[in-house]
């Protein structure tokens, strides 16, 4: 695709992604490129108010970690984007290898699939190829989010492979800290004092949560009121 002309950008200004103007498939990508953003703000955010469940406490924190390694990768090897869109895009002063969308969208999908079809935290379904079903449910936005950081100009095609490839790693050894080692300390985190306080806990061990939390609401309900 033949670069364009700054003023034949537009951008989402939701994180000022530009796109070229009049061009649907790049408006549509701009706005896949932001997944990211609705995942942290809108997921994780909404989770914790309503879950405080500590694997999804967890999961963010992996999240958190692997950007930070990330900005510490960028600052160490700086290589720049792709120099035909650099300052269009106006992304000069930035590094570009690993691809941070990339690598959150691989982290995110590679620890969402291992929690379907390992533990089913969340997915509130028993049946297997149920969950094998949902645990594929990210990779489609993973895989556009590439294609997405590619087609904007902001990545090149090493860049984003470097990205996914350094995600997917992260993102399941993350899970087998958190499920391995991490995971003995979720009873103390829920009896302590700010696990009380918040109404922190740990559903993993619960073989399908869903069903768990509607038996107990409609049992809680029959309960006559105490005097």
């Amino acid at each position: 695709m033949e670069d364009p002309p700054a003023a034949a950008l537009k951008a989402v200004t939701l994180t000022h992604v530009r796109y070229p103007r009049g061009d649907s498939l790049g408006h549509f990508l701009a706005w896949v490129s932001l997944i990211p953003v609705f995942i942290s703000f809108g997921g994780f955010i909404s989770h914790f108010i309503f879950r405080r469940e500590l694997q999804g406490l967890c999961f963010a924190l992996g999240l958190i970690i692997s950007q930070v390694i990330n900005e510490l990768i960028k600052s160490s090897i700086q290589q720049s984007r792709p120099s035909s869109m650099c300052a269009i895009l106006e992304v000069c002063d930035s590094h570009g290898w690993p691809s941070s969308h990339s690598q959150f969208m691989f982290f995110f999908s590679t620890y969402f699939s291992l929690l379907c079809l390992i533990n089913g935290v969340g997915v509130g379904v028993s049946s297997p190829s149920s969950r094998r079903i949902i645990a594929l449910l990210p990779w489609p936005s993973a895989f556009l989010t590439l294609y997405s950081r590619v087609y904007l100009g902001y990545h090149t095609v090493p860049q984003v492979v470097a990205g996914s490839t350094l995600g997917l790693l992260l993102g399941a050894g993350w899970y087998w800290i958190v499920n391995t080692m991490l995971v003995d300390f979720f009873p103390a985190v829920e009896e302590s004092a700010i696990g009380r306080f918040l109404y922190i806990k740990d559903s993993t061990h619960i073989p399908n949560v869903l069903e768990f939390e509607y038996d107990n609401a409609r049992a809680a309900r029959k309960k006559p009121a105490k005097d």
